[in-house]
């Protein structure tokens, strides 16, 4: 018997792969996100996302995606942004489908092929680039003229950047402001650190797994937001893992003692106040009187 009998379960709770149903849409910033994302799929521009490692990026950028039409949009998602200019352009390259060619010929043909897709098949091509953060300096100065396609005054490309806080700390420095001028959204993602706001996201997460009522107990659930500190994929390897310990154990739902095993497991213990020794009243001090 699995835990997914035992419990009487169909999929994981947040899952990392998170759209759709499984997807928890009740967040303030990614309501703004999503409107951002809406308007720069319909209006061409660039759009930046940051959050703190585990904080949902990649799961919203898929999520909305995923929402996207078909027809009408052209998704091109790269994830391993740490190289060379050229490497991005045969990376982009080939998930246009466009053949391997030299730098000034494979530049021209990825414009080309853009230019085409919104003027020939009216498919807006929504670029992402996640973990951003580890753009060379080169590359970001390339976005700038890869963004500006034709001298017509439009917008042929929508473009995510998406990467920890460092990538907009990276954007204010001069050397890039003329990228960062072009950017039209920036949109961060925070921790749930709302005890209601991360309860209702664990709440969606069960329902969507079928998960029955009760499963996990109100002190399971504050040793899980201790230790998450609102970051959702920290819930979801707190959950997995109590999961497999309560079904190891036969228990009927997660309890305290499986949480908190759960969280040694994965080294999330919440860390115990540091103490401050009080002070000294002033006339125990030791002070020398003046002379």
């Amino acid at each position: 018997m699995s835990w997914r009998d035992r419990f009487g379960m169909k999929a994981l709770p947040l899952p990392r792969g998170a759209a759709g149903e499984s997807f928890f849409d009740g967040d303030p910033h990614y309501e703004r996100l999503a409107r951002a994302f809406a308007w720069l799929a319909a209006e061409p521009g660039i759009g930046v996302v940051t959050g703190e490692p585990g904080v949902g990026k990649t799961a919203a950028m898929r999520h909305l995606c995923r929402s996207l039409p078909a027809s009408e949009h052209r998704v091109v998602y790269l994830c391993d942004c740490a190289v060379k200019p050229l490497d991005l352009y045969r990376m982009l390259a080939a998930e246009l489908g466009l053949r391997p060619s030299p730098r000034a010929q494979i530049v021209s043909d990825i414009k080309a092929a853009l230019v085409s897709l919104v003027d020939e098949h009216d498919v807006v091509p929504i670029v992402i680039l996640d973990e951003a953060q580890g753009l060379r300096d080169d590359l970001l100065h390339e976005l700038y003229g890869l963004c500006s396609l034709d001298l017509d005054g439009r917008d042929y490309l929508t473009m995510w950047l998406v990467g920890h806080p460092r990538l907009a700390r990276r954007l204010r420095l001069e050397q890039h402001s003329a990228l960062a001028q072009r950017v039209l959204v920036h949109a961060p993602l925070v921790a749930k650190t709302d005890p209601a706001l991360l309860d209702a996201m664990l709440d969606h997460g069960l329902t969507a797994a079928g998960a029955p009522a009760g499963l996990v107990t109100a002190e399971a659930r504050l040793l899980l937001h201790r230790a998450c500190r609102g970051l959702p994929r920290l819930a979801s390897q707190l959950l997995r893992l109590a999961l497999l310990l309560a079904d190891e154990q036969e228990l009927p739902a997660i309890d305290g003692s499986v949480m908190s095993s759960a969280s040694a497991l994965l080294h999330l213990e919440t860390p115990s106040p540091p103490r401050v020794a009080p002070a000294k009243p002033r006339f125990d001090r030791g002070t020398k009187p003046r002379k």
